[in-house]
Order: C-alpha cells, then structure tokens, then sequence
C-alpha cells in the first residue's frame, strides 16, 4: 500500500516562504512523477508542479519564478519550496504521485497567507 506523508504547511505572511515534504512509502515503481496539487475553498484542484524522476518539470503559470519543485529518489520524497507568497497561494496542498497512470494521495496540508 502506498502512502503519501506531508509535512512544512502553515501561517506566513506575504512576501515570506514555506517549504513543503512529502514522502511516499510502500511499493511502487520507480518511474513515477511526483507533484504537488492544490485547492482552496470553493474551487477545483489545480496543478502547482510535478516532477519526473529524471528531474523534468512543469509549473503552474501562477507560482513560476516564485516555487521551485525538487525530489531526492533516494527517500522517495518531493519538496516544494515556495517564495514570494501571496495570499491567493493559501489552500490545501496535496501530495501526488502518479505510477503507471494510477494516482496516490496525501492527506493534505493547510498553507495560509496572511498578514
């Protein structure tokens, strides 16, 4: 069974950063990407980044330049650190690993931004 762990959400500021974890445990394949998602009150889930194994990326238009995705393969966990926030990023971040097309979940975890 794979699982999917969060961690580093919270209250900051705007202008302030936050930087997120997620680490998958279980079995899965390798060949996987790994991604953060998103979803504030109200509205649809929405792609923040995701990341290949080999390191290929894709961004959001709304968090380029300002959110930056890595992964270390070794732990199996995906980070996303995030820079110049405002308060329209405050919403739910998920965790998401896509294996072969089948989609894993994390729980979850709140980033609000507010002054």
């Amino acid at each position: 069974q794979v699982q999917l762990v969060e961690s580093g959400g919270g209250l900051v500021q705007p202008g302030g950063s936050l930087r997120l974890s997620c680490a998958a445990s279980g079995r899965f394949f390798s060949s996987n990407i790994m991604g953060w998602y998103r979803q504030a009150p109200g509205e649809r889930r929405e792609l923040v980044a995701d990341i290949t194994r080999g390191g290929s990326t894709t961004y959001a238009d709304s968090v380029k330049g300002r959110f930056t995705i890595s992964r270390d393969n070794a732990k199996n966990t995906v980070y996303l650190q995030m820079n110049s926030l405002k308060p329209e990023d405050t919403a739910v971040y998920f965790c998401n690993l896509i294996v072969f097309g089948q989609n894993y979940w994390g729980q979850g975890t709140q980033v609000t931004v507010s002054s």
